[in-house]
């Protein structure tokens, strides 16, 4: 945790994280709050729908450029908590929220 008790993107999933070399994207995402329109699964291979429940979910949580702009639009489409989303994608190397960024200065926008 940083200093004002607010949970850094890069201390979120990072126990099993291939290097940031190799992948220097990440997804945080607030499944909890996933409504299950499906806008991510339409427009990014990485993203599908849980028959089972309804839910999103993607196939993988890091990624490098190559599938970065698919998961940004990923991140932009959900309508989630009101149009802010619940698909994060952070820039691992900045710690800064690419996408949604609702806040517009790449700070995580997660409500924990």
């Amino acid at each position: 945790m940083s200093d004002e008790g607010v949970t850094a993107p890069s201390e979120v999933g990072e126990r099993d994280a291939p290097p940031v070399e190799e992948k220097p994207y990440k997804i945080i995402f607030e499944a909890n709050r996933c409504i299950g329109a499906g806008r991510c699964a339409a427009v990014a291979d990485n993203w599908e729908m849980d028959l089972d429940t309804g839910l999103a979910r993607p196939r993988s949580y890091f990624f490098d450029e190559d599938e970065l702009a698919e998961n940004v639009e990923a991140a932009e489409l959900c309508p989630a908590k009101k149009g802010r989303g619940v698909i994060h994608v952070i820039d691992r190397r900045t710690d800064e929220e690419i996408a949604p960024d609702p806040n517009g200065d790449g700070t995580l926008s997660v409500d924990w």
